[in-house]
């Protein structure tokens, strides 16, 4: 757990510079520093090549060696490297080896970055020149071996020998000047830190994949070397070359174990390799390949665990990310998004065409694999970090904080009148009560014993006329009052 919470947490926020850039260079160095950034990656890329095509050729028996035909081949060569896909012959090679990739990508990334620190570029913008020069010296330099190739056994698209460098140059390069300068202002200001946290978990989860894919090949081909060992053929020049074949696609076949992991699986012309399904065929006779199952074990669909262990513990580092559980699910949903993108990219990279011929084409089944992906990462992930982080709601805005004090301002004012209500009514209850007492004594003092007779009759009884001039009826008037 402390290992994916250690990949996902980054130091430097969004746009800051990793570094101190240095002081700013004077005017005339930017012409020599970016010459230096458009032909040091070619150059270098270009040696390699020609010095792995040689140590082959030195390597191999009865072949005479050639410097000049290694320079020469070293052109496809660096087309492949990058990604070119070539024609053998009239026959198409679209299976290209990942692991030069890998070298030519980091190596753009790292003259970028080393480019825009010298030229004490501070931000993605002031940097731009960078990016633009490798990746315009990339594409025409893949533009010129694909020209030049034209008539010769191996040649290239040359609107494919132009774009393809290119784009990986771009996409090397805006990652190198990205840990040197930060973020682009423009999408900075757009993401926020839970989509960044999500950023950072997906590109571990797709690690963790990667990392399980390859677990489970070596585990394979240890568990086959005998097999493995009946491919190399005597004659050091043949077990060398198969030795660098099998060392140079090994990132192609932990691609494929990875989707073989995750489910979907891999096909190599008619054989086909899933978790739930297994269809036989024929292989190259290469040591990469001598680990490949001869039929369907039972025990397969158990490996599932490995995805979804990738993607509980890409929930359980994003637990805390928020106090929201449903910011956290958002939060796991963009990090199963680069896992997908990320299966989508390894995918078509890892596979293509075999020529025409038993083996034709390898392929992953990118969109199945990515889709799986997704759901391997998203359901568990989002799982884990529903219930293992907060659940407390969060506090109410200012503005709801105000409008509940106005509620209960009211409700204050409601209970007060209502108070004031009750105590008049209490009051005129008992002022009808004492009103009542009073009318009791008085029919008392009259010597009215029965209440049901009215006041008017009783009184007339008595002689007492209550609208007349007279008070009793027994009284005869004085002649004074007459």
């Amino acid at each position: 757990m402390r290992i994916m919470e250690l990949l996902t947490d980054d130091p430097h926020p969004p746009g800051e510079a990793v570094g101190d850039p240095g002081p700013e260079p004077s005017t005339a160095s930017w012409p020599r520093v970016l010459l230096a950034a458009a032909l040091g990656p070619l150059i270098t890329g270009y040696a390699a090549v020609a010095t792995v095509l040689a140590v082959v050729a030195l390597t191999a028996g009865r072949t005479a060696f050639s410097g000049t035909g290694v320079l020469l081949a070293a052109g496809p060569g660096w087309l492949a490297a990058h990604q070119v896909r070539l024609g053998i012959g009239g026959h198409p090679l679209g299976v290209l080896p990942l692991l030069p990739t890998l070298g030519v990508v980091a190596l753009a990334a790292r003259t970028a970055s080393g480019a825009a620190r010298r030229l004490g570029c501070r931000s993605f913008r002031a940097a731009r020149p960078v990016l633009i020069t490798i990746t315009a010296a990339h594409a025409a330099f893949g533009l010129v071996l694909a020209l030049c190739a034209k008539g010769s056994p191996v040649t290239a698209n040359p609107a494919a020998a132009f774009a393809v460098p290119g784009l990986l140059a771009a996409a090397a390069s805006a990652a190198g000047i990205i840990r040197s300068c930060g973020l682009p202002d423009a999408l900075a200001d757009r993401l926020d830190p839970l989509a960044l946290r999500g950023l950072r978990t997906g590109a571990a989860s797709l690690a963790i994949l990667v990392a399980g894919g390859a677990a489970v090949f070596t585990v394979v081909t240890g568990v086959s070397w005998a097999t493995v060992a009946d491919t190399y053929e005597p004659g050091l020049g043949t077990s060398a070359g198969l030795f660098l074949l099998s060392l140079l696609y090994l990132p192609n076949a932990v691609t494929a174990a990875m989707s073989f992991v995750t489910g979907p699986g891999f096909s190599i012309g008619p054989l086909t390799v899933g978790v739930f399904g297994y269809h036989g065929g024929a292989v190259p006779a290469v040591p990469l390949l001598g680990g490949l199952p001869e039929h369907h074990a039972a025990w397969w669909p158990a490996l599932l665990v490995l995805p979804a262990a990738a993607g509980a513990l890409a929930g359980w580092s994003l637990r805390r990310a928020d106090a929201e559980p449903a910011q956290r699910v958002r939060a796991v949903a963009i990090a199963g998004a680069v896992v997908a993108l990320g299966c989508v990219v390894l995918g078509t990279l890892a596979g293509g065409r075999l020529g025409d011929g038993p083996f034709d084409p390898v392929s992953v089944p990118v969109g199945v694999a990515s889709v799986v992906a997704f759901c391997w990462i998203v359901i568990p992930g989002s799982f884990v970090a529903f219930f293992a982080g907060e659940h407390e709601p969060p506090a109410p805005p200012p503005e709801a904080l105000e409008d509940n004090e106005a509620f209960q301002d009211a409700d204050d004012i409601d209970v007060q009148e209502a108070s004031k209500a009750v105590e008049e009514l209490e009051a005129a209850e008992r002022a009808s009560e004492e009103d009542a007492e009073f009318e009791a004594e008085a029919d008392a003092e009259l010597g009215l014993e029965d209440p049901a007779l009215p006041r008017e009759s009783a009184l007339e009884e008595d002689g007492v006329v209550t609208g007349g001039t007279e008070t009793c009826g027994d009284v005869e008037p004085d002649e004074g009052d007459r």
